[in-house]
């Protein structure tokens, strides 16, 4: 079963739409978190929920 790591990210109204792509751009290609969800709330607020997989080592020895 695949576990993953999960991060919230919010901006305000006032963060332009340009500005927020690029901090999730920038979120994904260096610390290489997806996009889950997003959601925009009544006054313009946005949340946008980010995930990463968890990779676990198993044991050889």
């Amino acid at each position: 079963m695949v576990e993953y790591e999960y991060r919230t990210v919010a901006f305000g109204r006032q963060d332009s739409q340009s500005h927020v792509r690029a901090v999730l751009t920038e979120q994904a290609e260096y610390g290489q978190w997806e996009l889950h969800r997003v959601r925009v709330y009544l006054g313009g607020r946005r949340m946008a929920s980010l995930r990463r997989k968890i990779i676990r080592v198993k044991r050889t020895a």
